[in-house]
């Protein structure tokens, strides 16, 4: 479920990609920094989540498992090789329909690869990590608050770097929520046992 579920993933963040709307914060922000050092993004990727990793293994230390070095080192070589399939097979979306149809697909496929990482239970991704690290550390601010900041500044380096901040951006910001609900009722919690929220 960790491997397939950060396979999906990085489908969905090619496909989010693709569609030219805008990514989630995080991503986002790796993207436009790596345009903007002409640095290759898998690589990019692996050093930022290397940096957000010693803050884990500092305050979050029983945050790590194997989901954690998956995600960290594989995932950005998934939303590559993604996005080079989608652009190599298809014509880029110009219509602002097709282009929110193939954000919906991202949407899809990355609330199916979140639900089946976090169902896993073997490790929290380093960005990730960062918000429940906050939500521990400053006892007054509730976790939702927390990853509200962590989400708003990498939006914010991406805007400045030149990334696209857009409905791709508030697309993930408000459907991962319900897609990854809708994914541990009706699948991941299924193949672990576990009880649906």
């Amino acid at each position: 479920m960790c491997f397939l579920g950060n396979l999906f993933i990085g489908i969905g963040v090619g496909t989010f990609k693709f569609a030219g709307l805008g990514n989630d914060p995080f991503d986002g922000m790796n993207m436009a920094l790596s345009d903007l050092l002409r640095f290759y993004y898998p690589l990019l990727q692996i050093s930022v989540n290397v940096v957000f990793f010693i803050v884990e293994i500092i305050w979050g230390r029983k945050l790590i498992g194997l989901g954690t070095a998956v995600n960290a080192l594989l995932l950005g070589y998934i939303v590559d090789l993604s996005y080079k399939i989608l652009d190599g097979l298809l014509s880029m979306p110009s219509n602002i329909v097709i282009q929110i149809i193939v954000m919906l697909t991202g949407l899809i496929l990355t609330g199916l690869g979140l639900s089946l990482y976090q169902t896993s239970d073997l490790g929290v991704a380093p960005y990730d990590a960062l918000a429940i690290i906050m939500d521990k550390k400053i006892r007054k601010l509730p976790y939702q608050v927390c990853r509200i900041i962590c989400d708003a500044g990498c939006a914010a380096v991406c805007f400045l770097a030149g990334g696209i901040v857009g409905l791709g951006t508030l697309a993930s910001a408000f459907g991962f929520g319900p897609v990854i609900g809708f994914f541990n009722k009706h699948l991941s919690t299924k193949l672990t046992g576990k009880k649906g929220n």
